[in-house]
């Protein structure tokens, strides 16, 4: 569920050191952009931001850019972004369909995707962010040695997600679990808002990790 429309929205997104309000003129060149050549780990969706600014806080060797469309959630991050310098983390404000109008190839080196929007009827397939179209985005941007990182409550979406995944010769499937918190991967898992809400009520968490296949891509 979005959050209520925040007054002022798009001025204070406009006027924020935070967000990059161009952010194509950094395609191919986002290492001048953080001034260093550290990994750059993008989260497509990333709400209120809690999952990406805990990342950023834990990993400075790591450049992270929370995505996002939606202008009233995007103020709810840069509010918590205002808290603590993190010079590791940005914003962008987009609908993920323009990701390669902003990424170059190979340019990043993990995609988180983190409670997306199921788009449950058929005849929106196409907009879920484990669709072949995404999918073959996700294949231009990120490097040889890449990864998607999936989580949701929504076992449908998991569910196309696995099988759409495994259907395409560029990825293969690892890390595979129906119950996040139960599992192995528990250990090391950042949670997001979403993710707090739902596992509270007992509602079990589905994760993945999609990798290249090393001779997908000549």
């Amino acid at each position: 569920m979005r959050l209520r429309n925040v007054k002022g929205a798009e001025e204070i997104i406009a006027n924020s050191l935070y967000v990059i309000q161009d952010p194509g003129e950094y395609k191919g060149k986002w290492n001048t952009f953080f001034g260093n050549d550290h990994p750059i780990h993008i989260e497509i969706g990333m709400g209120k931001g809690k999952f990406v600014h805990t990342l950023a806080e834990l990993h400075p060797e790591i450049n992270y850019i929370g995505i996002e469309m939606y202008s009233s959630v995007l103020c709810r991050a840069i509010e918590k972004r205002q808290e603590k310098d993190l010079p590791n983390l940005y914003f962008i404000r987009m609908d993920a369909k323009k990701i390669i109008e902003v990424f170059d190839e190979d340019e990043i080196d993990r995609i988180y995707l983190n409670f997306s929007d199921p788009w449950p009827k058929e005849r929106h397939a196409k907009r879920r962010l484990t669709s072949p179209q995404f999918l073959a985005s996700y294949d231009i941007i990120l490097n040889q040695n890449g990864v998607i990182c999936f989580k949701t409550d929504n076992r449908s979406l998991f569910d196309y997600s696995v099988e759409t995944i495994k259907e395409s010769e560029h990825w293969s499937l690892r890390d595979i679990t129906y119950d996040l918190h139960n599992s192995s991967f528990a250990a090391d898992n950042v949670m997001t808002e979403y993710e707090e809400k739902f596992s509270s009520k007992g509602m079990p968490i589905h994760r993945l990790v999609a990798a290249h296949n090393k001779n997908s891509r000549i």
